[in-house]
């Protein structure tokens, strides 16, 4: 069994990262909860800056569908990995101990399903102490559509404004200026 633990989120994000890239201008904000890139993904939180509890598991194949009604939202994506090093990290403190390598079988393509509750608790507020859980799952998968399992009215309402909101855009390099930035738009 897996077992949880706590990472730093800043800004309300936190990754789920190949070799620590974000290329955050190829990413899809659509469900805002699990926001795939050209490689990797981003997980979008409740709150906005603090603790949240982790479990991460790789699989060899898809897992069972959750019989665990604890968890309040549930979506799939396809993530893609071109160097194999797929892990959970804060996007301040860089990879989160003690999680699981998702990416087992090396570079490629994987489905990342990704369970939370807790997400409407603190929304948008500090918390050093975790309120909000996340369950990670990765099994390799060729490349598909994103899949939401367990929707809530956050996801519904991502969904339905999808294309009012504009895509960030921020700039390559991560300079001080263009780190500043780059945290302000992974705000949402």
């Amino acid at each position: 069994m897996a077992t949880a633990r706590n990472v730093y989120v800043p800004e309300g994000t936190f990754g789920v990262l190949d070799a620590g890239e974000i290329p955050v201008q190829t990413a899809d904000w659509s469900n805002r909860l699990a926001v795939p890139m050209s490689q990797g993904a981003l997980i979008v939180t409740g709150i906005h800056t603090g603790a949240i509890r982790t479990t991460a598991t790789a699989l060899t194949g898809p897992p069972a569908a959750s019989r665990d009604d604890s968890w309040e939202e549930i979506a799939e994506v396809s993530v893609r990995v071109p160097t194999g090093l797929l892990r959970v990290e804060s996007l301040e403190q860089g990879p989160a101990d003690g999680l699981a390598l998702l990416s087992p079988a090396g570079p490629g393509w994987y489905r990342l399903r990704v369970h939370a509750r807790g997400r409407n608790v603190l929304p948008e507020k500090a918390s050093a102490e975790p309120v909000e859980d996340y369950l990670l799952v990765t099994w390799p998968a060729p490349q598909s559509d994103a899949h939401i399992i367990r929707s809530s009215d956050r996801i519904d309402h991502a969904l339905a404004h999808a294309s009012d909101r504009p895509q960030p855009q921020p700039p390559p390099a991560r300079g001080p200026e263009q780190e500043a930035l780059r945290r302000q738009l992974l705000r949402g």
